[in-house]
């Protein structure tokens, strides 16, 4: 991983675990040691890293490898205890070995366990130290080939770190830190190596008894002086006692005698100090830590007294919230991405460093054969956010949280099921149209929010439209039972209405009310996507109502469809009106399911006529000739309104809808108000047209339709 955007994966052919890796510094070079004790050698200069040499150790497991900067050879510790010598050019063992049985007295009865820490002196690159898990540390001399000290420990040993002279404590000695198993620090002095002279339990407390209280093993230690300070900064994971259960992975920095606890989420498998120089014999000048946990990766800021992280540029987990649906949109705007990444990087979080990302490796350049490719991820706590795909890795660019458009519910004020009740906002499905960048999201409380995008921050209402899709399943008859009856029942039986103001629930029984409340103030939103229209489906008779299942936006004339199993429901976005609602029991009526032929009923006005072909020519358009058929029974006028009645009834696309509802904003029926109550003019496609007729919208008939009507 370099800068944002920068980044370069490898694969090993075998399955094998990466136990360790070992950057060749500046010459562009990787050294992966595995789980099957294979080392291997990358060249990351090509433009697809591949493998230059391989090294595969039969008798031996790898257990630690260490690379000195500048250095031509790979130090190997085994389980055995031996450490060998690889050159790193050729890649090849030099035959240089330091067995475990000279690096430790002759008179030593037992072996003193695998080899797990490797480090080189930083004043003399002659002088490897090695430590053993048994608790023996051992300074070799690779000119002579011979030990210069050994210092044995009741501990165990965990990896060790170098130490740089401290001119207060020993002006012309050398120090090197140990971590151990009992959760303690030992400073040692290599001119004195018969006993450490300071040992230390950061965590561990003394108790009345005055013994000090157990604590888990110290797993890793960093020490690293600094310049702006006379105290050097030890870094170490674990070592915290064992009083409390459940405790959380920590990483601890001493920084003279302040002591700072990071909890972490995840258990960690790695650290490592970024300093200032490579060199070992200067000083380092830390200025961050990065942690690699088992599920995240953060980097903590050393150079501000409370150690805050740093904002995260890598979408290390995609599963923040649990992913619930996902889109992919190919081919969009170029301007789109540079768009949504800047919008995004304006909403900063809080709590984090202030400084820029400290890893700045590398340049971050698109291929000209890359387009613009962009994943839109919805997840259960309602958020959404938007990926950049078109390199190797996806790039965050952009969160929406879809969960500000509602109020804050009370502990069981959802209304809903258990699913609805666990993630109230969990997002089901999105819509988006990059070319307008109008943006639809669906959730699981049958909601729809509609967003428009805008560069500068609003303070408006959000506006809301409620449904009422639902059916009395009482009301399906069998097929058996419809063969000499016609394929609907009454008016208002079971047809789906756009809910009336002021409607609310009665003794009770939850009716025409929506799972969540949307907020009725105006609600302060950035620069972004911003809410326009919230469409929330109500409950009917005490049942909830269904999941949206279907969802499709028309950006050119302004139109949100969506449906359920329940029915189906056309919104005109742009005047927040509701055109048309009609049942599944409407759409395929039970008589004939798989096959309807559409017959326009007979009117005794022309201008009604003519209002009717317009309608059925918006929704039939593609059936001309079925048109036709319509248009030339419409020239057979009637004057019996019975027979006219009675063949509407007969029609199957005459949905009845109850006035009350057709009519909510104080319409009167077209015709003869006498014979309003008889549901003459309430079929789909009167109610389309009331809705879309208003100012600066009219609805035209096809030219290829005009010139065959």
């Amino acid at each position: 991983l370099g800068r944002p955007g920068v980044d370069c994966y490898c694969h090993h052919e075998t399955t094998a675990a990466v136990l360790q890796l070992q950057f060749l510094i500046n010459e562009g070079a990787l050294v992966t040691a595995c789980a099957d004790d294979t080392l291997h050698l990358w060249n990351l200069r090509q433009r697809r890293p591949a493998i230059l040499h391989s090294l595969k150790f039969n008798r031996e497991r790898i257990t630690f490898c260490h690379l000195p900067f500048q250095s031509k050879w790979l130090y190997v510790g085994t389980e055995r205890g031996n450490t060998h010598i690889v050159n790193i050019e050729s890649f090849v063992l030099s035959g240089y070995v330091i067995m475990w049985n000279k690096a430790i007295e002759l008179c030593t009865k037992t072996h003193p366990g695998p080899v797990v820490h490797l480090s080189d002196s930083p004043k003399d690159e002659g002088k490897l130290l090695i430590g053993f898990e048994s608790g023996t540390v051992v300074q070799w001399d690779l000119r002579m080939k011979k030990v210069d000290f050994r210092i044995y420990y009741d501990e165990r040993s965990f990896p060790l770190s170098d130490g740089h002279p401290l001119g207060e404590l020993a002006p012309e000695g050398k120090q090197f830190m140990c971590s151990h198993s009992d959760g303690s620090l030992t400073l040692w002095n290599q001119r004195n190596t018969a006993r450490p002279f300071q040992i230390t339990f950061p965590h561990g407390k003394i108790q009345k008894d005055g013994r000090k209280e157990s604590c888990k093993p110290i797993l890793k230690v960093e020490y690293k002086t600094s310049r702006n300070s006379s105290e050097p900064f030890v870094i170490f994971s674990g070592g915290l006692s064992y009083d409390k259960a459940g405790r959380r992975p920590t990483l601890t920095i001493m920084h003279g005698k302040a002591i700072t606890v990071l909890e972490m989420d995840h258990p960690i498998v790695e650290f490592m100090v970024l300093c200032e120089t490579p060199y070992n014999n200067e000083v380092q000048e830390p200025y961050a830590v990065v942690v690699l946990l088992e599920k995240d990766f953060i980097v903590v800021d050393l150079t501000q007294s409370n150690f805050p992280i740093f904002e995260n540029p890598y979408p290390m987990d995609i599963h923040e919230s649990p992913v619930t649906c996902t889109a992919y949109f190919a081919d969009c705007p170029p301007d789109i991405i540079p768009i949504l990444y800047s919008i995004g990087a304006k909403h900063k979080k809080t709590g984090f460093s202030q400084k820029e990302w400290p890893i700045t490796g590398g340049t971050w350049n698109v291929g000209s054969q890359t387009y613009p490719e962009i994943i839109i991820t919805g997840h259960a706590d309602g958020s959404i956010k938007f990926w950049d795909a078109s390199a190797i890795t996806l790039q965050m660019l952009y969160k929406l949280k879809t969960s500000k458009v509602f109020e804050k519910p009370k502990p069981g004020e959802v209304r809903g099921g258990d699913l609805v009740e666990e993630d109230p906002y969990a997002v089901q499905m999105v819509s988006w149209c990059p070319q307008s960048r109008i943006f639809c999201v669906v959730g699981i409380s049958a909601h729809i929010i509609l967003y428009r995008f805008s560069k500068y921050e609003a303070n408006t209402p959000i506006v809301s439209l409620e449904v009422r899709l639902q059916c009395d399943t009482e009301e399906v008859l069998s097929p058996s039972e419809t063969e000499n009856q016609p394929c609907f029942p009454e008016p208002g039986s079971h047809s789906p209405v756009q809910a009336s103001p002021g409607s609310g629930a009665s003794e009770g029984v939850k009716d025409s009310i929506p799972c969540l409340k949307v907020k009725e103030r105006p609600v302060r939103v950035p620069p972004g996507y911003q809410a326009e229209l919230v469409v929330q489906l109500l409950w009917v008779d005490g049942e909830p109502p269904g999941q949206i299942t279907s969802l499709d936006i028309n950006s050119a004339y302004g139109l949100l469809a969506f449906g359920n199993s329940n029915g189906l429901a056309v919104v005109d976005y742009l005047q927040k009106t509701l055109l048309l609602c009609l049942s599944t029991l409407d759409l395929y009526g039970a008589a004939d399911p798989y096959q309807r032929l559409t017959r326009s009923p007979r009117k005794n006005r022309q201008s009604t006529s003519d209002f009717c072909m317009r309608g059925l020519s918006s929704f039939y358009s593609d059936s001309k000739k079925r048109i036709r058929t319509s248009y030339q029974s419409l020239t057979e006028l009637s004057d019996n309104q019975q027979s006219v009645d009675m063949e509407r009834s007969k029609s199957p696309t005459s949905v009845h809808y109850p006035p009350s509802s057709l009519h909510s904003e104080g319409r009167m029926p077209r015709g003869d108000p006498a014979a309003a109550p008889r549901a003459s003019p309430c079929s789909p496609v009167f109610h389309l047209l009331d809705n879309v007729k208003g100012p600066g919208r009219k609805l035209s008939l096809p030219t290829d339709l005009k010139t065959d009507l």
